[in-house]
């Protein structure tokens, strides 16, 4: 007994021909035309498929122009410690940048390691503030942050930055 026949209790259909059992089998120039006309099928509905998929897509795709000047970035200038890291990247990966140059942040400044990660180190803290709950009072520090403009400062717990860094409060 072949492994579909005892899963499912019934013969595997060719799906060439799909006969029932004790049907009669065509041979020879039948079966290959009832085939050819199945391909043919098949075929057909691929393509309809296939175009509804690109008239789906083309609504939702816009060409990008790139003038002299724009910003785009297709390779990476790494530094010689970021060596592992493959600066390529494929063109439809490609996006029109609009930003604003001064938040550019110069690369040798940053040291990443090996994680592609690198540690934020406070600069300064601009503003202090205590914040009442039912029970108890917390104090929070807003902190610049090296890399990062006045804007982005954010609040932090002020005993845990007096722990990680007390030259901060001195």
């Amino acid at each position: 007994m072949a492994p579909f026949e005892s899963l499912y209790g019934r013969r595997c259909r060719s799906p060439i021909g799909l006969f029932e059992i004790g049907e009669a089998k065509l041979i020879g120039p039948d079966l290959m035309h009832q085939a050819m006309e199945k391909v043919k099928i098949i075929k057909e509905q691929l393509k309809m498929a296939q175009s509804y998929q690109k008239s789906y897509s083309d609504v939702r795709r816009r060409d990008l122009e790139f003038k002299e000047d724009d910003w785009v970035t297709y390779k990476l200038e790494l530094p010689p410690e970021m060596s592992f890291v493959h600066p390529v990247f494929h063109v439809s990966m490609l996006k029109k940048v609009v930003g604003d140059p001064s938040l550019i942040v110069p690369v040798d400044t940053i040291e990443a390691n090996e994680e592609l990660s690198y540690e934020e180190i406070p600069v300064a803290i601009l503003d202090r503030q205590v914040r009442k709950l039912r029970n108890k009072e917390i104090s929070f520090v807003k902190v610049l942050w090296r890399n990062q403009q006045v804007d982005d400062a954010i609040w932090e717990v002020e005993e845990e930055m007096k722990k990680k860094y007390p030259y901060l409060f001195e």
